[in-house]
This record gives structure tokens, C-alpha cells and sequence, in this order.
């Protein structure tokens, strides 16, 4: 499909609710073939709704593994309008010639604020006072609760969030001290420590901002929780794979910490219809929300404009940039040159054969930009389109035919 030449009237599908943010950002570029579902789709419900489907927006629901990828054709991007990517096989995208975007940044601000507004929660046991008061009771007393101001917040990965969590912390007198695997420049008086131990032995509330990994998954289990206060508290805002739950159950019942903030979980109902379990459900010090994060008006907001931003430049001039399973690549639109893209396997020869098929047929390349990442090779010519509207697709058919081509089109 030559979606540069038709790319206004190419088929967008938006699941989950995405903010009409993104909507109106691909309107307002000018694309007019936009559904909204609102909802995530089942396995077979998304195979089939691919079908004619150039580019696919979702959140943190939808699962796109490599034989929905695979079945997908049309598919050109994939905006992940969300922070993280994990719900989509980014290795499958990439050998199919498919950039992912993502917005990575745009709700530090919404993040940063629930996690302090669960550590002055979890100090000042408003939950179990309020649901206490809820049923009638009337429990009036200083009886373990406490300022946040003095006590010490071990952060675990000093990103964006976990920077804006130190931030606010210390503006409210809070000690901050974090631990990350690489050096990072510290804010204010927020002081690193040298391992993970060091900073669960030390802290009295714990808060994870670190992405999933082979590394983190199950980072804090029954060992971990062990190393903590039994005064002291964890807060989970980042992946549902980072804590043991049930170690965490078992150390909240039996007293070893003294309670716990879970916004994330290993399994997660897949609509607001489904019923919610965990191993911590009913437990009083707990606050236990679903997934809801980066779920401001204002982080939605900036995510859709930013992932639908992305897309379209995408499909406007080839630029990738923000892309994170491709060669990122920052191009503008140019309308007075024609320009050609091919995504290719990265073997020896293969960008001498493209330039070979221009030569060949007496095309001129002004300009050219080419990146690898990983398994693929993104090249990106600039031509002078004096003669070529008569051979372009002479040009395409040799180029696809190629055994090394993953997709090849013009702008």
C-alpha cells in the first residue's frame, strides 16, 4: 500500500478511550478516517478489525502479540498512547517494518503526584479511617499516624518520575535518598545509595519508578520485604511485575511492614466489567487503585497530542524520531522533491543495491539518511522527481522484490 500518496485517507483505529486529543490532532493534519472504540478488543476481535487498518493507537490493554502482527497487512505504526510498550511485541513490529511510538514523559506530573498523595495517605491512615467512617465508626485518634516531614522516602530509580517523587518530597521535608543501576545527577539534597538493600534497610516509605525488565521483575519479594522496617512503607506506581504480592500479603499480615500503596498488578482486568482480585484485597492498610497513574485529564491530554503528533510525522515525511523499536530518524516534510522510503533487513550490500535500482533508471538522489537498529536498516531518499512519476512503480516492484525488503513506499 503507497500510503504516502493517498495519506490523508488512510484508515486510523483508536481504542481504549484514548483522549479526543488524538482525535483532533490527526483532524486538524487533515486525516479523516478515524474510528474510536472505546473499549480494548479480544484476540479475535482485533485480527479482524486490522483489516484495512494503517494506524492502530491503544493503552495499556490491548496485547499485540507477533501473529496479530503478522496478520495485520495494512498496519504501518503503532502508537502506544501511554508510557510504556510492553503490551506490544516490539521485535515482531520491527521485522514487519512497524515504528511504535509512545509517549514516555508526558505523565510524570500525574504519577509523581498520586505516589505523594499515597505516602501523606499510608502516614496518616486516612483509608482505614475513612472506610471506618464509611460504616459508622468514629475513630478520632492519633494512634499510629504521622507527618510525612522528617522521615526518609527511598526511591527506586531516579527517572523522570522518580526525580519529580524526590522533588516534591523534599519540598514537603521529607529525607530522600534513591538508588539507581546507573549514575544519575541528583536534585537538591536527595542523596544515592549504594545498593537496593541499603536503601529498603534505611527508608520508612519505599516507592518503585523503575520500567520492567529481566532485571526488575519480582525485584522485591519475601527477601526484600524482610530488609524493610517494620514501621516503614511500599508503594508500587510502576509495573505489576516488580512486587511478589503474596510475599507482600504475608509480610503485611503478619506485621513485618505497616502497609502498602499497589496501583499496578501482574493481572489486570481487561474492561471496568471485570471483577478485580488480588492477595491483597481486604486488607486495611492497604489502598489498593487500578491502574490509574497516568489517568489525569491533563497527562491523557499531553499523551494524545504527543503519540498522534508522532504518527503523523510519520506518515507525513518518514520521520521517526520517539520511534522505540526503529532507527530514529528527524525528517521534514519537503514538497518539492519526491521522497522514497525502504525499511530492509541489515545485511551487507543491501543499501548499495537501492542505490544501484536509482542509478539504473536515471533517478538523482539530492539527499539521503540512513540508520540501523537492530535486525532493520531505515533508508530514506530525497529524489529529483523530474521523471519519475512515469517509472515509480517500475521502481517499487524491483525494490519490493528484493528478498531483504520489509516494505518500501513513496512519499
Amino acid at each position: 500500500m503507497d500510503f504516502m500518496k493517498e495519506s490523508k485517507q488512510i484508515k486510523i483505529l483508536l481504542l481504549e478511550a484514548i483522549s479526543d486529543s488524538a482525535s483532533n490532532t490527526f483532524a486538524t493534519a487533515g486525516f479523516t478516517n478515524i474510528e474510536i472504540v472505546p473499549k480494548a478488543l479480544d484476540r479475535s476481535s482485533m485480527s479482524s478489525r486490522l483489516k484495512n487498518v494503517s494506524i492502530l493507537g491503544i493503552r495499556s490493554r490491548s496485547k499485540l502479540d507477533e501473529e496479530i502482527i503478522d496478520s495485520a497487512g495494512d498496519l504501518l505504526a503503532i502508537g502506544c498512547f501511554s508510557v510504556g510498550t510492553n503490551q506490544v511485541d516490539l521485535n515482531a513490529a520491527q521485522n514487519s517494518g512497524i515504528p511504535v511510538f509512545n509517549a514516555p514523559f508526558s505523565n510524570t506530573r500525574s504519577v509523581a503526584e498520586l505516589t505523594i498523595s499515597e505516602v501523606i495517605t499510608l502516614f496518616r491512615r486516612t483509608f482505614s479511617r475513612s472506610m471506618a467512617a464509611h460504616s459508622g465508626k468514629w475513630d478520632k485518634s492519633s494512634h499510629q499516624s504521622y507527618e510525612i516531614r522528617g522521615k526518609t522516602l527511598g526511591v527506586v530509580g531516579y527517572g523522570n518520575i522518580g526525580t519529580q517523587v524526590a522533588v516534591l518530597a523534599e519540598a514537603m521535608g521529607m529525607r530522600v535518598i534513591y538508588y539507581d543501576h546507573t549514575d544519575k545527577l541528583q536534585h537538591g539534597n536527595v542523596e544515592p545509595v549504594g545498593s537496593l538493600r541499603e536503601l529498603l534497610e534505611q527508608s520508612d516509605v519505599v516507592s518503585l519508578h523503575v520500567p520492567e525488565t529481566l532485571k526488575t521483575k519480582g525485584m522485591i519479594g519475601k527477601s526484600e520485604l524482610n530488609q524493610m522496617k517494620k514501621t516503614s512503607y511500599l508503594i508500587n506506581n510502576a509495573r505489576g511485575s516488580l512486587v511478589d504480592l503474596e510475599a507482600l500479603s504475608e509480610a503485611l499480615k503478619r506485621g513485618h511492614i505497616a502497609g502498602a500503596a499497589i496501583d499496578v498488578f501482574p493481572n489486570e482486568p481487561s474492561s471496568n466489567s471485570e471483577t478485580f482480585t488480588s492477595n491483597l484485597n481486604g486488607l486495611d492498610n492497604v489502598v489498593l487503585t487500578p491502574h490509574i497513574g497516568g489517568s489525569t485529564n491533563e497527562a491523557q491530554e499531553r499523551i494524545g497530542v504527543e503519540v498522534a503528533r508522532k504518527l503523523i510525522e510519520y506518515i507525513d515525511s518518514g520521520s521517526t524520531t520517539g520511534a522505540v523499536n526503529f532507527p530514529n530518524i528527524k525528517l521534514d516534510v519537503s514538497p518539492s522533491m519526491m521522497r522514497f522510503m525502504q525499511v530492509h533487513r541489515n545485511v551487507p550490500g543491501e543499501l548499495r543495491r537501492l542505490n544501484d535500482v536509482f542509478s539504473r533508471n536515471g533517478i538523482n538522489i539530492l539527499s539521503q539518511q540512513y540508520k540501523v537498529e537492530g535486525d532493520i536498516g531505515y533508508v530514506v531518499l530525497d529524489i529529483d522527481s523530474a521523471i519519475l512519476d512515469t517509472i515509480a512503480e517500475d521502481i517499487l516492484r524491483e525494490v519490493r522484490m528484493s528478498e531483504n525488503t520489509i516494505r518500501a513506499n513513496f512519499f
